[in-house]
């Protein structure tokens, strides 16, 4: 039988609020344009149990509800509404339920006979509404059609949906025959989205075959071919011209292959100058570092934007499962320490009226992909401690979700490597339809009618399961049980085992693999992308073992195959059945080599860029609005080049908050009475743009203290609000060393190699301004583009790939893993209006802290500290920014500094102001400065810093410790008086007060 429970708040009545729930969604609602009443809210849970009336009830008390705030209602027939309207969310059958599981689970340690738990949530409006205003609330508000089913009645099903079992029928593909036309569209409605080259070199290889491919063949070969897994277009070969505005070819360069002979290339060299730092760079699931003699570290970050794009809550938690479990696969495993996120969305519109068809609103993303990563990662038990948010019109239909994780590995256990003749284990979750085509879904267009076309990628995550699983992991590697192990992600078990067996081959067994419920057919098994699952190479002798280990840990663990083969095959079995059959070789190596055109148009150096300013701060991420920075000569790889910085110097930028750019002061300027110009007024509206204002709504969702490794914190000062530059973090409690954390992001710079300078360069002074050693920082890579099929987009793929390399060189930093997405675009079917996303390029850093103690905060200290401000002389010359970044590392490190923060989004008085609101303390700053130099400007290579109280008597000194590559030049002198006051010839002419900085820095995105 199936019962129905409602559980619902029952505050007492003194409390003034019956429901906060619903008033939080009341005001959700209203922002839509709709006024409401009062809205009462319950959480659903469908039971189908052998059990009575009263056990059931029992059952309720014991687990599902709280009778002290809560009151709880089972039923087993249909009621209908008689007061008000109803909405009722339900999630679509086979939509994985985490809640609805762990429910089963407490069920049965109760002793109740159940069979299976559905979830949904109720909302009762006092007020009666038409049946078209609630579905237009439901649809902009409180469902996802992709995933859940909307009712405006109570649901009460008189049975739940089963899959009915699966009888083999195996699948031929016609494709030897075929022509060009349509390889191209089976590659296109099958949804493998491969060139047709690609589907040449496929046909080719089952015309030597003498027969057609099975469904499953093809599927794998496109997982495995697929942008997602194998990055193609950056490592394709490039012919590269440089024209002028007329068109005229000024320059020619070839890459035999593009990533490999720019920001590879320029990790191997700096290996080969500072060996033992870099201990697996590009091979492995992460990139892994030196931190000790017995420990190393080791970062990735992944994007989940198509997923994100469909539905925000699931594509955000699996991409943070997703990368936990890169880091769970980096060796023979490491420990997960932390993560990140960074988010690209649209600014919140309050109507939903205007969105494309098959878009949801902004806010409604953002607030869900910060769910999905809240939820997933303080389940798990891993702090989030650094990230960016970014705000643009032009990640309307594709916002931009990166996700990343730090981890702990011995250093004994970085290697790994399958063995012929090693069991295939699958452990943790089931296998389901979610994710199918989820690779191949990242290398499409979205268009309007992707949530229906690809409803079936979108995955929803279980993090405890995932927890479960990563405990007995590292339990299993502990105690030497398996050769290797990888995540099972994108392409699910076609990629996992395609990977580990490419040397030794594999036999699979499909019909082995648990399943979520009954009908999957052998293809789906096989790419099902699944969360929760990873893939082991277990010697045959520790099978036993770690099956006990696995089940004493109440986890799922099976043996679904065998590695090696006689002839380094991929065999894939059901039941008695060959489903598959494919050399290895022609799997990892038949890919076909592309080799693209990409243009770059110099226009005398000029370049226009997007009017936005770069992210904000509080430890998340940021970088500065720069203008073009010129191409310069580069000396080619052979001959051991350092880059040339051009002899042209950086020009600044001036970001354009909203569409108004805020004026240069005169320079005249001696405060409030020069006519059309005051500090304060532009200053607040600096520290009110939603890409500068305060994410302590996020940030404080998050579990950073998690582990109590916490050092620097995402918000710091006394009543921590201010906006760190980067986290810190000890990964081993019992050593004073640590890890700074940060990223660089600046997708307003519309010329791509000043965009990649400007994030590798925020990236860097992020995680110096709190104590990183220059000489131990490794940074990451996450290239984000629209589609790169013209020749002038590949371009600027192209140079960004060449600022990073230039940029590693001249700093010493290596790169040490990547990732790409290149297809973020939307086109609307109905209008043919294409929407493409800035070029985004993700630059995220660790450095290594020799001791923590050493660290320093960006909230001022003391009152009657001096202040400096430093800046790079040339921000154009990398040698001269590199040599800015090391010495102000040395003179943290020497104790001078008690306060330091980079300058970035906004300028130099934005950096003060936001000094300030952290300490709660003023500043004073002299007009002059103001004239001399735009307080509003942009450019990369500074940091203001208040001098400590032991370097206070080395004045000049300090600025000495810069010449002859920078400045320090004195600001003017923290001030007890909470106020950023503008001071000439003694006297006040501006003064705002830090309440009023507060006010507009906390204000704007105060959701």
């Amino acid at each position: 039988m199936i019962y129905r429970v409602d559980v619902r708040d029952s505050l007492p009545a003194h409390t003034g609020v019956s429901d906060p729930l619903g008033e939080a969604i009341r005001h959700q609602i209203a922002e839509t344009g709709f006024e409401v009443g009062a809205i009462r809210t319950s959480r659903i849970f469908l039971i189908d149990a052998d059990a009575t009336a009263d056990q059931m009830r029992q059952a309720t008390e014991q687990l599902l509800s709280d009778p002290i705030v809560e009151s709880a209602e089972v039923w087993d027939a249909a009621k209908s509404n008689q007061t008000g309207s109803c909405i009722e969310i339900h999630l679509k059958p086979g939509v994985m339920d985490p809640v609805a599981e762990s429910t089963e689970m407490a069920l049965r340690d109760l002793g109740t006979a159940v069979r299976q738990v559905r979830t949904g949530r109720a909302y009762l409006f006092e007020q009666k509404l038409d049946r078209s205003d609630l579905k237009k609330i439901a649809e902009r508000v409180l469902a996802n059609g992709v995933i859940e089913s909307v009712h405006f009645q109570p649901f009460m099903p008189r049975q739940f949906e089963a899959g009915k079992p699966y009888q083999l029928k195996l699948q031929h593909v016609e494709l030897t025959k075929l022509s060009d036309e349509q390889l191209q569209k089976l590659s296109r409605d099958g949804h493998l989205f491969l060139s047709l080259d690609e589907m040449h070199a496929i046909q080719n290889y089952f015309q030597q075959e003498q027969r057609e491919p099975t469904d499953v063949e093809l599927e794998t070969i496109a997982q495995t071919w697929s942008e997602h897994c194998v990055h193609k277009t950056l490592k394709s070969a490039v012919d590269l011209e440089m024209r002028d505005g007329n068109g005229k070819v000024l320059e020619r360069r070839h890459y035999d292959n593009l990533i490999r002979d720019t920001i590879f290339a320029s990790t191997q060299q700096l290996m080969e100058k500072k060996p033992g730092f870099c201990l697996s760079v590009f091979k492995d699931n992460a990139g892994i570092i030196s931190f000790d003699q017995t420990h190393a570290v080791c970062f990735k970050v992944e994007t989940h934007n198509h997923p994100s794009a469909i539905e925000p809550y699931g594509g955000s938690a699996t991409g943070i499962g997703g990368v936990i479990r890169d880091i769970l696969g980096t060796g023979l495993s490491a420990k997960p320490i932390a993560n990140t996120d960074v988010f690209c969305v649209a600014p919140a519109k309050p109507q939903a009226d205007s969105m494309p068809k098959g878009v949801l609103p902004p806010k409604r993303v953002l607030q869900q992909i910060v769910a999905g990563v809240r939820d997933y990662g303080n389940r798990m038990g891993i702090p989030t401690v650094n990230g960016a948010v970014y705000f643009d019109e032009n990640y309307l239909a594709n916002p931009l979700v990166f996700c990343g994780c730090v981890g702990l590995i011995p250093r004994d256990k970085i290697e790994k490597r399958t063995h012929p003749g090693d069991a295939i284990v699958v452990m943790g979750g089931r296998t389901g339809r979610d994710g199918i085509h989820g690779a191949t879904f990242s290398s499409a267009e979205l268009t309007d009618t992707h949530a229906d076309e690809f409803s079936h990628a979108v995955q929803i995550g279980n993090a405890i399961t995932e927890k479960k699983m990563a405990d007995v992991i590292l339990q299993a590697r502990d105690q030497n049980l398996f050769h290797a192990v990888t995540d099972c992600g994108a392409g699910g078990l076609s990629s996992a085992i395609g990977e580990m067996g490419e040397e030794t081959g594999a036999q699979v067994h499909l019909d082995r693999v648990p399943l979520k419920y009954a009908g999957l057919r052998y293809d789906e098994i096989w790419i099902s992308e699944a969360q929760e699952r990873m893939v082991l190479a277990v010697p045959q002798e520790n099978i036993e073992q770690l099956l006990q280990l696995a089940k004493d840990e109440n986890v799922e663990a099976t043996v679904i195959g065998t590695f090696g083969t006689e002839n380094a095959e991929l065999v894939l079995h059901y039941g008695e059945k060959i489903v598959g059959r494919l050399s290895m070789n022609f799997l990892h190596h038949g890919l076909p080599k592309a080799t693209r055109k990409a243009v770059v148009i110099q226009n005398n150096n000029e370049v226009t860029t997007i009017p936005s300013p770069c992210t904000q701060g509080e430890g998340r991420g940021g970088g500065s609005s720069l203008a073009a920075l010129p191409p310069g000569p580069v000396v080619s790889l052979s001959n051991g080049p350092l880059p040339l910085s051009s002899s042209s110097a950086f020009s600044v930028q001036r970001s354009a908050f909203n569409s108004d750019p805020l004026p240069t002061p005169p320079p005249e300027y001696k405060g409030r009475e020069i006519e059309g110009w005051a500090v304060s007024t532009h200053l607040l509206r600096a520290l009110a743009h939603p890409n500068i204002a305060s994410k302590h709504w996020i940030i404080r969702q998050y579990d950073h203290e998690v582990q109590g490794g916490s050092v620097i914190k995402p918000l710091i000062g006394p009543l921590q609000i201010g906006p760190s530059d980067a986290a810190v973090i000890r990964p081993k409690l019992s050593s004073q060393s640590g890890i700074a954390i940060a990223c660089g992001l600046t997708p307003h710079i519309s010329d791509p190699y000043a965009m990649a300078i400007a994030a590798i360069d925020e990236a860097i002074r992020n995680v110096v301004a709190v104590g990183a050693d220059f000489d131990k920082i490794a940074i990451l890579d996450n290239f984000c583009w629209p589609s790169v099929d013209d020749e002038i987009t590949m371009g600027t793929l192209v140079r960004a790939c060449e600022a990073c390399r230039d940029a590693a060189l001249a700093f010493g930093i290596p790169f040490i893993s990547g990732k790409d997405s290149l297809h973020n675009q939307f086109t609307d079917k109905e209008t043919g209006k294409v929407i493409r996303i800035p070029n985004t390029l993700l630059i995220s850093a660790m450095g290594i802290v020799p001791d923590v103690a050493r660290c320093v905060t960006m909230d001022f200290k003391q009152s009657g500290a001096p202040i400096y401000l430093v800046s790079a002389n040339d921000p154009a010359d990398l040698k001269s920014l590199a040599s800015t970044h090391r010495s102000m590392a040395k003179l943290i490190a020497a104790g001078r500094c008690a306060t330091a923060h980079d300058v970035s989004d906004g300028g130099w008085l934005v950096t003060a102001a936001e000094m300030c609101i952290a300490s709660g303390l003023g500043v004073s700053v002299e007009a002059e400065h103001i004239a001399r130099d735009d307080p509003f400007a942009e450019r990369p290579g500074r940091y203001i810093i208040e001098l400590s109280t032991a370097a206070v008597e080395l004045g000049a000194k300090i600025e000495q410790a810069f010449s002859p590559f920078a400045t320090a030049k004195h600001l003017g002198f923290v001030q007890h008086r909470p106020s950023l006051l503008i001071m000439n010839n003694k006297k006040i002419v501006e003064d705002m007060p830090v309440s009023e900085l507060t006010t507009a820095w906390r204000g704007t995105l105060d959701w």
